[in-house]
C-alpha cells in the first residue's frame, strides 16, 4: 500500500498545531474525569489511591506464577526528530538503563525507531534504527499515524534477538523493573479508559466486520504499553497501519476518534487477527489521574499536572504550580525542577523527581 520512500518532514507549525490539540484534548478529558465523576461502571479507586479498572480478559492464576528461566522482551519506542521528542526520549533511556540490569527485570535490548527518514544527534546516545515517515500529506495532520508504518518498517529491516517486543512511547519512565508480563501468545496491554468499542459498534463495523464476531472482541487499548510476541506483531502490525489510514480517511471515523483513532487502530487490527490481550491494570500509571504509584511499572505522563499552592488539582486550569510536557515543545525541561507543594499526590511527586534525576545525570543535558 505504501512505497518506500525518502519524504518532507512534518513543518514546526504543523507539530505545535498537533500539540496544541492534544493540550485541550487533555485538559477537556481531566476536567470531565476530576469535576464530574466521569469513570464508568468499571473503575474503582483502590488502597493504594490508584483508579482500578476490572480487567475484562483475566489472566489465568496458573500463568501468573513467575517463570523459573526469563522470557526476554525487547523495548521499541517509536519518535520523531522534534526537540519535544528527543528529550522525552533521553529521559525514558536513562530509566531504561538503570532499571534493565535489576533482578526482576525481563526488559531486552533498547531501540529508538526515528520515523523522520534522517539520522539526528541522538544515535550515538541511544540505540537507533531510522526507517521513513508515510508519504507527504498522508497522514492529514495527525502525525501519530507513522507508528504503525514505523513498526512495519522496523520489523522488516531489523534483527531483534528477542522472542517479545514491548512497544512503548518516549513519555515513558520505567519505575521499577519490568517483567515479561505477556504469556505465550498471549499479549499483555493496559486498559484505557476512554477506548469503548461497545459504544461505537456502528462505526467499528466499518473496519471490524460482524462475521469476525461481536464488537466486545476488541479490547479498550492501544498499541502502547503492549508486550507480544514478535511473530504475532509481524502479522498484526501491516494491518494496524492500514486500518488506522482508513479510519483517518472516513470522515465519521475520524471525528468521532480524534486523537485516539490510531489507538482504536490497533485494537481492531489484533481483533481481525482473532487476538485478544490480557489487561493489566499494574502495567502503567498516568498523573494525575492516578494518585498512588501502587504496583505499578509504568509512569506515563501524558496529562498536564495542575495545582494551587494549597496542593489541590485545579482541573482544567493552569495551576500556580504545573509540570505538562507541553510546556517543553521548542526547549528542554531545565534541571532541578521546582517540587510540587505539599499535599499533591505521590505520583506527581515521584515525576517531577524522576526527571530531575535524570536530567541532572545525562550528559550534556542542556547542548541537545
Amino acid at each position: 500500500m505504501i512505497g518506500r520512500k525518502t519524504m518532507g518532514q512534518a513543518s514546526p507549525i504543523l507539530l505545535i498545531m498537533l500539540a496544541l490539540g492534544f493540550f485541550f484534548a487533555t485538559y477537556d478529558l481531566l476536567t470531565m474525569i476530576f469535576h464530574h465523576g466521569s469513570f464508568g461502571k468499571w473503575v474503582a479507586i483502590n488502597s493504594d489511591g490508584v483508579l482500578s479498572f476490572d480487567p475484562i480478559i483475566e489472566m489465568p492464576e496458573n500463568m501468573r506464577k513467575r517463570r523459573n528461566v526469563k522470557s526476554l522482551f525487547h523495548v521499541a519506542v517509536t519518535a520523531t526528530d522534534a526537540t519535544y521528542n528527543k528529550w522525552q526520549c533521553r529521559i525514558m533511556y536513562y530509566w531504561y538503563k538503570k532499571q534493565t540490569n535489576l533482578p526482576e527485570s525481563e526488559m531486552g535490548a533498547f531501540t529508538r525507531i526515528l520515523h523522520s527518514g534522517n539520522p539526528d544527534n541522538l544515535m550515538d546516545e541511544i540505540p537507533t534504527v531510522v526507517v521513513d515517515p508515510l508519504p507527504a500529506g498522508m497522514d492529514r495532520g495527525y502525525i501519530v499515524l507513522n507508528r504503525p508504518w514505523a513498526f512495519v518498517q522496523w520489523l522488516e529491516k531489523a534483527t531483534i534477538e528477542e522472542e517479545y517486543i514491548l512497544m512503548a512511547e518516549p513519555d515513558h519512565i520505567f519505575i521499577k523493573p519490568l517483567p515479561n508480563l505477556a504469556r505465550g501468545g498471549h499479549p499483555t496491554a493496559f486498559p484505557f479508559f476512554y477506548i469503548k468499542p461497545d459504544q461505537h459498534e456502528k462505526i467499528l463495523r466499518k473496519f471490524y466486520p460482524e462475521e469476525k464476531g461481536p464488537v466486545k472482541n476488541i479490547d479498550p487499548i492501544g498499541n502502547s504499553p503492549v508486550i507480544i510476541k514478535k511473530d504475532l506483531l509481524e502479522k498484526i502490525a501491516p494491518t494496524w497501519m492500514n486500518v488506522s489510514l482508513r479510519m483517518k480517511y472516513d470522515p465519521e471515523a475520524d471525528q468521532t476518534f480524534g486523537w485516539v483513532l490510531e489507538m482504536y487502530g490497533y485494537a481492531v487490527a489484533s481483533a481481525l487477527h482473532g487476538v485478544q490481550h490480557f489487561l493489566r491494570e499494574d502495567f502503567m500509571l498516568q498523573p494525575p489521574r492516578d494518585w498512588g504509584i501502587g504496583k505499578r511499572f509504568i509512569l506515563h505522563y501524558t496529562y498536564g499536572c495542575d495545582y494551587n499552592f494549597k496542593g489541590e488539582l485545579t482541573y482544567g486550569q493552569i495551576g500556580e504550580w504545573r509540570f505538562d510536557k507541553r510546556l517543553f515543545l521548542r526547549g528542554l525541561p531545565p534541571r532541578n525542577l521546582s517540587l510540587p507543594p505539599p499535599g499533591v499526590p505521590e505520583s506527581v511527586v515521584t515525576l517531577v523527581k524522576m526527571v530531575n534525576e535524570a536530567t541532572a545525570n545525562i550528559p550534556n543535558w542542556d547542548t541537545q
